[in-house]
């Protein structure tokens, strides 16, 4: 059964993944694809639409990967990578790389650089042991993120028009700046490779900390490690694509919903979920208005609402 389900969505991912190649603006003649002339079809297929469907799919999944350990980590099914203030550090950083006119690269550098920064400072404020640590790292990360969103609204406000733009699209999520796939990918296997053989930790790390010490599990050091991984995998999206919400909070609680709360399964088939929803969000996003593209950002935010209402109204408070 398990094994049926992953399959199931790793053929979506990659159904996803093909869809995306195949739709654009430019028509492609694919009976003719390899013969002599085509050469501009190949050139839009190989450089523009699959790398920004590889990195749609990475940031997909790695957002919701990073959603499904935050909510282990704080015991709540709602929590998402955003909610210890990550995506505010790297809006900072980001922002400003970008009024300083640095190049892409920068930018992205620069945005890693303020997600991580965040994510220590949460830490270091928000360390300690006990019941209230976890409800302190929640309330530590809630006040970061409001004091990143004081200083993005400043940097915002000393932008000239030329800027605003950009930087308005990357605080909405934008999938077109998406250059180079390749890293995000390989955080992404990286992330699962790490989070996997430490599953059933998290399993009893869900269930609450007293059971998970008489299970064995180290619980600080499980702590430790989920919250860093999570850190470091939304600073890995942030970083590609931008802000992106709703994929990190929405996936894992539907997945959890479906297939219940078992880490050894939830884990990849959110990511693989994840992936798949951001790039079908992103190919929509850039053919639903073409030849304009949409922040995909804003189109995951529209589509997320209504589907977690209907979530929710399908299951009764006392349920």
């Amino acid at each position: 059964m398990r094994l049926l389900v992953l399959l199931a969505l790793f053929v979506l991912a990659l159904a996803s993944i093909a869809l995306a190649v195949a739709l654009g603006n430019t028509p492609i003649d694919w009976p003719r694809l390899f013969e002599p002339g085509s050469e501009l079809a190949r050139t839009i297929i190989v450089e523009v639409r699959l790398p920004r469907a590889v990195g749609a799919f990475a940031c997909g999944g790695l957002l919701a990967l990073a959603g499904a350990l935050m909510q282990v980590l704080l015991k709540n099914p709602l929590a998402d990578p955003y909610v210890l203030g990550i995506s505010g550090g790297a809006a900072v950083g980001a922002l400003l790389a970008l009024l300083l006119g640095a190049t892409s690269v920068l930018v992205g550098s620069a945005a890693f650089a303020g997600a991580f920064g965040a994510t220590l400072l949460v830490f270091a404020l928000a360390h300690g042991e006990g019941s209230w640590a976890q409800t302190r790292l929640l309330l530590t990360g809630v006040v970061v993120a409001a004091g990143a969103g004081a200083v993005v609204a400043l940097l915002l406000s000393l932008a000239p028009d030329q800027l605003l733009r950009g930087m308005v699209f990357w605080l909405m999520g934008d999938a077109s700046q998406i250059e180079n796939p390749w890293p995000a990918l390989g955080l992404l296997g990286g992330g699962l490779l790490v989070a996997m053989p430490v599953a059933r930790d998290l399993n009893a790390l869900a269930r609450g900390d007293l059971v998970a010490q008489a299970l064995g599990v180290r619980v600080g050091r499980a702590r430790l490690l989920v919250y860093f991984l999570a850190a470091i995998l939304t600073a890995g999206a942030v970083t590609t694509a931008g802000s992106i919400g709703f994929v990190g909070m929405l996936v894992p609680h539907l997945m959890r919903l479906r297939l219940g709360n078992d880490q050894r399964l939830l884990l990849p088939a959110t990511a693989l979920a994840g992936g798949a929803l951001l790039t079908l969000a992103d190919t929509l996003a850039r053919t639903i208005a073409a030849p304009r593209s949409l922040p995909v950002g804003a189109l995951t935010a529209l589509l997320g609402v209504p589907l977690f209402l209907a979530v929710l109204s399908r299951h009764p408070r006392g349920s």
